[in-house]
């Protein structure tokens, strides 16, 4: 049996893994070995839908040390106006270059893929080959780092929570690029953003909206994506920013939070008569909410029961069904629910959301104040966990944990300059911009109304705590 020593061993190495990993090495001279059940680095994203695109720039994607794509504003399609957005494809191969060309040159990295780690026996963690069976003890001298506890549910992995009869024909949206022949009619399950994706796709592919059906439960508040962009367009994002400490400032519970932001223009539905009910903070193009709302035939049913060779069944009744129908399953929750847990403690980090969104902004966060060789308790100050429920009503107390961490970071006089200057940080370009109106008033703005956003989220989070 192999026995290996180093200062972290990182559980997973996808987004988070990879993004902590690289600012945690940037740093400190620490030793990092990466464990995977993937053959290579990249997560998620190994198994996406093949027509999937980040939601977000990749200008503010990936890992500290290298940047993804080239920062360029598309001029034309679905995307034009706004900052570059990378395929699956492309980020499979970026995180492949970032481990390859960045991480193990250091000698500082070592990389076990098709490997699943199998948990530990004091300061003994058990990793065992998923090709051969052989087995490696690792010995952190320092933490373990578990870079799994928010990770995606994607569909090509997904068990849906109903029951198919045998002829129905029930693919994730991977499947959609395999068909043999055009079916009668597609019919999407599922409220998220991969159900929003496959949507727009089959639209643009030339699918008629009619023969497209969409079962869909409670709709998402979405950020528009015109406020998301970074670089030359930051006054769009500090837009953002301001907008969010406006309506923390006044908002009495988390609805209430969601039709302000709604006021502002920075949230949208998908449709302007039903309310959504759910946040996960993802974005979306106008562009891509007008096509949506061609799909007249929506299905309002939270849950899925049973596919059958006549007659889907909902927990809002029976529709009917059809052999002829392909079946797509969007239900993986996509951010799944957890529970909020330390993100620092003896020997662990446990990597999670620390902001609205932006997981490896998050996680190279984490990364860089555990290279400060701050104690836990100070690290936890700074980097409170920000807990993705999916309910709306629940989006004061998850902006008070993100608005508390941000401050904190800001105004700790070393993290706060990492924090303004990282790739990562959507508003890095700010200070570059602050002869701009929309940047300047913003952060004027911010400066004078943070302290009255935050006691109103405080008062609004405990009520709704004691509510429950």
């Amino acid at each position: 049996m192999r026995v290996v020593e180093t200062d972290y061993l990182v559980i997973g190495a996808g987004a988070s893994g990879m993004a902590f990993a690289d600012t945690l090495v940037a740093h400190t001279d620490a030793e990092v070995v990466l464990v995977d059940r993937r053959h290579r680095p990249g997560g998620h994203w190994l198994d996406a839908y093949p027509f999937v695109r980040l939601h977000q720039p990749s200008a503010y994607y990936g890992v500290e040390s290298r940047p993804l794509g080239d920062d360029r504003i598309d001029e034309h399609g679905a995307n034009a106006g706004f900052y570059e957005r990378a395929s699956a494809a492309e980020i499979c191969d970026y995180y492949s270059r970032a481990l390859d060309e960045s991480l193990l040159p250091t000698g500082r990295v070592q990389f076990f893929g098709m490997s699943d780690y199998r948990g530990e026996d004091g300061d003994e963690h058990l990793v065992v080959s998923l090709l051969d069976g052989s087995q490696t003890v690792v010995k952190p001298r320092r933490k373990i780092v578990d870079a799994t506890y928010v990770q995606s549910e994607i569909p090509s992995r997904h068990v849906p929570g109903f029951t198919v009869d045998e002829g129905v024909t029930l693919v994730p949206p991977n499947g959609l690029v395999g068909l043999s022949q055009a079916p009668g009619r597609f019919t999407v399950i599922g409220a998220g953003k991969t159900a929003i994706d496959t949507c727009v796709w089959l639209l643009e592919q030339g699918v008629d909206p009619d023969r497209i059906r969409w079962i869909r439960g409670r709709d998402p508040w979405q950020f528009d994506r015109t406020f998301t962009q970074p670089l030359d367009l930051v006054g769009s994002y500090m837009q953002l920013q301001a907008r969010w400490v406006e309506t923390a400032a006044a908002a009495e519970d988390g609805r209430d939070f969601a039709r302000r932001l709604e006021d502002t223009g920075m949230f949208v539905r998908l449709d302007p008569a039903v309310e959504p009910l759910a946040f996960r903070g993802a974005t979306v193009s106008l562009r891509e909410i007008d096509a949506l709302r061609a799909i007249e035939h929506v299905v309002r049913a939270r849950r899925v029961r049973h596919l059958g060779r006549t007659a889907v069944t909902t927990d809002a009744g029976d529709v009917p069904g059809g052999t002829r129908e392909v079946y797509v399953d969007c239900t993986a929750a996509g951010v799944p629910a957890s529970a909020a847990r330390p993100v620092y403690s003896p020997g662990r980090v446990t990597i999670q959301y620390v902001a609205v969104g932006f997981l490896p902004w998050c996680a190279a966060t984490i990364g860089f104040v555990e290279s400060t060789g701050l104690g836990d308790e100070e690290k936890n100050r700074l980097c409170p966990p920000v807990v993705f429920s999916g309910d709306v009503a629940e989006l004061t107390r998850l902006a008070y944990a993100a608005m508390q961490g941000q401050v904190a970071r800001v105004r700790n006089e070393t993290v706060g300059p990492w924090n303004a200057a990282s790739r990562l940080n959507p508003a890095r370009a700010a200070l570059d911009h602050i002869d701009e109106a929309d940047v300047a008033e913003s952060l004027a703005f911010m400066i004078e109304h943070t302290r009255e956003a935050l006691a109103n989220l405080e008062r609004a989070s405990t009520i709704a705590a004691r509510a429950r």
